[in-house]
């Protein structure tokens, strides 16, 4: 027994005992410094031992955390002004000691500045609410915060807020222009509102919008501020580790369950905004088939009342104002990754559990050659049903289903459909493509201790001996990436769709910190409950040896991507962790091989000319043209204008080319079909999509 090492130990936790006992509370109420003393060492203590890098907390680590918390509170660059940063920068290279101590001073002087700076900003409205906004202004507004310096003065940092509140009321004069005359038109509004009544309302508006976030700022406590500095800590080793402070019941499930009754997605706080990372399938925004993930919520407004600025606030208070009751409408301001602004309303209902189920279908190519059609929303898997050897639902059961349906059907090949699968059960991720190979590893998992595992799919049987085609996109992650990688690996079927996956080749593991307690410390449990942290602990490999981490899984065809130049993907997230290779293991390729250098040549031929796919490429350009011009102007004709063009490009869009259309949307649910009838919706959707066609097309070259 190492004696030394344990009489460290013990000398460290008394040290810390004695830290936290002889430095009193602060007076605020609900907060305590003690516990946030206590809660520093144990996170420090866990990230360090249990994340998969084992990251020292060291002078890097603090320069990382630094970063992210700047980037974190003040995202858009509006409250900090240089001469900020430089009084803040000293603390660079101190929070890795700050952590490790205890003794946590860098956020909250942070806090205080900017608590500073939002009251000379609400002196800024003051004056701008005196004076009469300038619609014709030849002002440009920078709206990508990372080409943006911090303002160098006050009186810059005051220009910054004018040309931002300006855009804002014109903005918001254009959408009171459109609602007045809706209004008038359908003999809502008694009479038309004069122009001058409307710019005025617009300015009221928008100035009570910031100042009621800015309020929000002021209001903010040391205790959500040192809960936020903690899960910069955490995100300081990657994206997907966090902190999460003991709220109410409700709140924690929805970080446990990852979604969200109401509309059915699930959220994070990324940089100060919430961002949807994943929508939830058979949910009211999976239906209604305009939020997706990588969407950022600005704002949020209630039926027939004014939005409410999201920006900066917690999630679970912006989690609170987007929940409601079943039925009732919430309209989300949401700006695409693509960089459109648009306003979505969601009728908020509960997750249709059949919307989440296995879906098939036999389709037929111009020739009238039957193919079978298996889309795989999630990995799903009802493990609290299939405890003690209980049955429960599972995907994999779902697809033996469907496979075995098709043998009657004598189909010419398989189009296995993962969009916007953002992964789920990693059991029926190996399980799948076991189905169609007849044994052999299909991932292999490395742990933090640098162990690798390979789970192995032992059953002999082959459910299915055809061709296959795989449809990924950029939101196809985790699980659905495994199954992509292992059919890929083993030559088993062609990868077509977007240029990449998402590229989620991590696990997390969530520790509950009151477990953590120094071993000792009986004085210690009255901080309880002290929350959970979320680490990162495991990480995924291909068969080949090849992590799916941020690369993912890269399509054997690429198809035009309406979303091909949107920074969307674990590559494109800071501190994500980097893509690497380990040992492949021995595995037998499948027997029938087909000549992909032919597949991809026949299908660019076809797809260059498709009508489509023109239509999709040309999407995606001017999505491109809007990502890079991020300097835009503020004057009424340029805003006015650039709407304009939003809308014509919107109306242009079919909804084949922004997702996968298998499910059925709102209005038909709302028609009480069939279940005969919902499949041929379902079946005639399908045949429209140009994706799901051009898989037909490559199925039929295999032959």
């Amino acid at each position: 027994m190492d004696y030394k090492k344990i009489c460290t130990v013990v000398v460290v936790c008394f040290s810390l005992v004695t830290y936290v006992s002889s430095n009193a509370s602060t007076t605020e109420v609900g907060y305590d410094s003690n516990k946030s003393k206590l809660l520093s060492y144990i996170i420090s203590k866990q990230l360090s031992e249990n994340h998969y890098t084992h990251k020292p907390i060291n002078d890097s680590f603090s320069e990382d955390t630094f970063k992210q918390y700047i980037k974190q509170v003040d995202p858009q660059k509006r409250y900090f002004i240089q001469q900020d940063l430089d009084a803040l920068s000293p603390y660079a290279k101190t929070l890795d000691d700050e952590m490790t101590s205890g003794h946590i001073v860098f956020p909250n002087v942070a806090e205080e500045i900017i608590k500073q700076r939002t009251t000379q900003i609400l002196g800024f409205l003051d004056e701008i609410e005196k004076v009469t906004i300038d619609f014709q202004s030849k002002e440009l507004l920078e709206v990508d915060p990372e080409k943006l310096s911090f303002s160098t003065t006050v009186d810059e940092l005051k220009q910054r807020w004018l040309k931002t509140v300006t855009y804002q009321v014109v903005s918001r004069y254009l959408d009171l222009v459109d609602i007045n005359k809706v209004k008038v038109e359908a003999a809502i509004a008694p009479e038309n509102k004069s122009d001058a009544d409307l710019r005025k309302e617009a300015k009221e508006k928008v100035l009570k919008s910031n100042r009621e976030v800015l309020g929000r700022i002021l209001k903010r406590e040391k205790s959500d501020v040192v809960e936020r500095y903690f899960t910069a800590v955490a995100r300081a080793f990657d994206p997907h580790s966090s902190f999460m402070a003991p709220t109410q019941k409700e709140d924690f499930d929805i970080h446990m369950r990852g979604s969200l009754e109401g509309i059915g997605a699930v959220l994070q706080e990324e940089d100060g905004f919430i961002k949807v990372m994943r929508i939830i399938p058979g949910g009211a925004a999976y239906r209604q088939k305009k939020l997706h993930a990588s969407d950022t919520i600005l704002m949020v407004a209630q039926s027939n009342e004014e939005p409410v600025d999201i920006t900066d606030m917690p999630i679970r208070d912006a989690v609170q104002l987007i929940r409601g009751p079943k039925g009732s409408e919430v309209r989300l301001t949401v700006k695409t990754a693509e960089g459109k602004i648009s306003i979505i309303p969601i009728i908020r209902d509960v997750v249709q559990l059949e919307e989440t189920f296995v879906k098939s279908a036999v389709l037929t190519n111009k020739t009238n050659e039957k193919f079978a059609y298996l889309k795989i929303p999630s990995f799903y898997r009802d493990f609290e049903q299939t405890k003690n050897g209980g049955s429960g639902r599972n995907v994999t059961d779902d697809v033996i289903k469907a496979l075995d349906e098709f043998k009657s059907e004598k189909t010419q090949g398989l189009i296995i459909d993962l969009r916007n699968n953002g992964g789920g059960a990693l059991v029926d991720a190996v399980k799948i493509a076991g189905l169609f190979i007849e044994t052999g590893p299909i991932v292999q998992i490395k742990t933090n201790d640098q162990k690798a595992e390979v789970l192995y799919d032992y059953d002999k049987s082959i459910y299915y001996d055809g061709a296959i085609v795989v449809l990924i996109n950029r939101f196809s992650a985790s699980a659905s990436e495994i199954l992509a990688g292992a059919l890929q690996d083993y030559n088993r079927a062609v990868i077509i769709g977007s240029d990449h996956s998402y590229g989620k080749g991590t696990v997390q593991t969530l520790i509950n910190l009151d477990t953590k307690l120094p071993f000792f410390s009986v004085n210690m449990t009255k901080y309880k409950p002290l929350g959970h942290l979320k680490v990162t602990t495991q990480k995924f490999y291909r068969v080949n040896g090849e992590s799916t981490q941020r690369k993912g899984i890269v399509s054997d065809i690429i198809l035009p991507d309406r979303f091909q130049y949107a920074e969307t993907g674990e590559q494109y997230m800071e501190n994500s962790m980097p893509w690497d290779t380990i040992d492949p293991v021995d595995f037998d390729m499948w027997k029938d091989h087909f000549n992909l250098n032919t597949l991809k040549a026949t299908s660019s031929s076809r797809v260059k000319n498709d009508d489509d796919f023109l239509q999709i490429e040309k999407d995606a350009n001017e999505s491109k043209k809007r990502l890079e011009h991020t300097l835009i102007a503020i004057d009424i004709d340029s805003v006015k204008k650039a709407r304009e063009s939003v809308k014509d490009e919107s109306a242009n869009t079919g909804s084949p080319h922004r997702i996968e259309t298998s499910g059925l949307s709102k209005e038909d649910e709302a028609k009480e079909y069939t279940k005969e009838e919902q499949q041929q919706l379902m079946v005639d959707r399908l045949q429209e999509d140009p994706y799901v066609i051009e898989s037909l097309s490559v199925l039929d070259d295999f032959s």
